[in-house]
């Protein structure tokens, strides 16, 4: 067959059980009359048809798979078919009911590699990650918004994988309406009523808001009520506005961005929280703070109250939900030093009974990696811990069976004796 891409021999198998990646090692032959981003069938080394997908000879993926369906055309109808499968599982999701921010395509596990789109009210935000996504980006916006009813949609493809791609960093209007500058959306709290964060989608980082730990928030906020938390690497808050909507006594918001603080505290009054007499923000390197306060306390903290028990500690729970450590293989090692240190700090500041809420949304440090993290802390911290929960990704997050590298969120909640 002209134009496909031909396998080495015995690398077929991981296409067979549709992974949607193949590697650039796994490749004997590049079809040389295609343009990258274009539409090419794979073969075995004998020849025989596969799947198809788009190529992309400057990554080191060269072919993101679509089809294993050899009589399915890749072309316009093909990709709103997709779309409208992802949106109307999201619509069948009883958890997003209140809600009205939620992942509406989850790249992989959506089955449209390279492409994530979230929905912030009427507004949707549209990452391309790869070539072949950028270059049916504009066509994919308006399809998005004939079939979710949505105004606008924004591109934040400022992720600096795709320079990997040979991409770059864009982000601005891609379709429709623009959002306003501080759009406000809702997510349910613990008790059910809604909770108010405020979003700017075109400039914001990152918009200001995490998706991915919607269900988690509310997790974490049952271990909050009548304690004092800490919530660092908070960003812009979200944590701390359940955990004080779950009767948390005070909350301190720790993170190294300022301006995220400063949009913590307006998260803070959109719910009805004092930012000065529910909530101490502190602006400073997480690993710093922790080990000043562990060495010679925290004078900074006075609007804390000594533990009920009297059994000391400074903190009844402690939320770490830290950026991705590990960028690469390379950064594994270092990344797993970065989560012992972290997490044997909090198990050193937390009252026994305390909760510990840890987080890594590192794809490379698996679940049962990341847990053995929390052991050798354990260890260090001369503490007994118990691990009472089990956390990952919300429920607009989900992992393709085929592509199990899209469960790369994974928490514990974790007793402190």
């Amino acid at each position: 067959m002209q134009n496909a891409v031909i396998l080495k021999p015995g690398r077929e198998k991981p296409v067979r059980q549709r992974h949607p990646w193949v590697f650039s090692g796994a490749i004997a032959q590049l079809p040389s009359a295609v343009a990258d981003g274009e539409i090419v069938p794979v073969l075995d080394a004998k020849g025989r048809w596969l799947a198809q997908g788009y190529l992309n000879r400057q990554s080191q993926i060269q072919v993101r798979l679509l089809s294993w369906n050899q009589a399915e055309p890749i072309d316009a109808a093909f990709w709103r078919r997709r779309l409208e499968t992802a949106h109307q599982l999201r619509q069948n999701t009883a958890e997003l009911a209140q809600a009205d921010c939620y992942r509406l395509v989850h790249g992989e596990s959506d089955y449209l590699p390279g492409l994530t789109v979230d929905r912030y009210g009427a507004h949707l935000v549209l990452q391309a990650g790869t070539l072949g996504i950028d270059q049916r980006k504009q066509q994919l916006a308006e399809q998005l918004m004939e079939i979710t009813g949505c105004a606008g949609v924004v591109e934040r493809s400022d992720d600096p994988n795709r320079r990997k791609e040979g991409l770059a960093l864009t982000s601005g209007l891609l379709a429709g309406a623009a959002p306003p500058d501080k759009l406000v959306v809702s997510e349910p709290s613990l008790s059910g009523q809604p909770l108010h964060f405020q979003v700017d989608l075109l400039d914001g980082q990152k918009t200001g808001f995490y998706l991915d730990q919607r269900e988690n928030r509310r997790r974490t906020a049952a271990h909050c009520a009548g304690k004092r938390v800490l919530n660092a690497f908070s960003y812009t808050g979200a944590f701390a506005v359940h955990a004080l909507a779950a009767g948390a006594t005070h909350v301190v918001n720790l993170d190294s961005s300022v301006e995220a603080l400063e949009l913590g505290e307006i998260n803070l009054q959109l719910n009805h929280f004092d930012p000065d007499a529910d909530c101490t923000s502190i602006a400073g390197d997480v690993f710093e703070v922790l080990r000043d306060w562990r060495d010679l306390g925290a004078p900074d903290l006075a609007a804390l109250k000594p533990a009920e028990s009297g059994a000391g500690g400074l903190f009844d729970v402690i939320i770490l939900d830290p950026p991705k450590f590990a960028q690469s293989k390379s950064h594994v090692e270092r990344a797993l030093r970065g989560y012992k240190d972290i997490n044997l700090l909090a198990m050193q500041l937390l009252a026994p009974g305390g909760a510990l809420i840890t987080f890594s949304c590192s794809g490379l440090v698996d679940a049962a990696l990341f847990q053995k993290v929390i052991f050798g802390a354990a260890i260090d911290a001369e503490r007994d811990v118990q691990i009472v929960d089990f956390l990952h990704q919300a429920s607009d997050h989900p992992v393709a069976a085929t592509f199990p590298e899209g469960a790369y969120l994974k928490g514990l909640i974790c007793r402190v004796l």
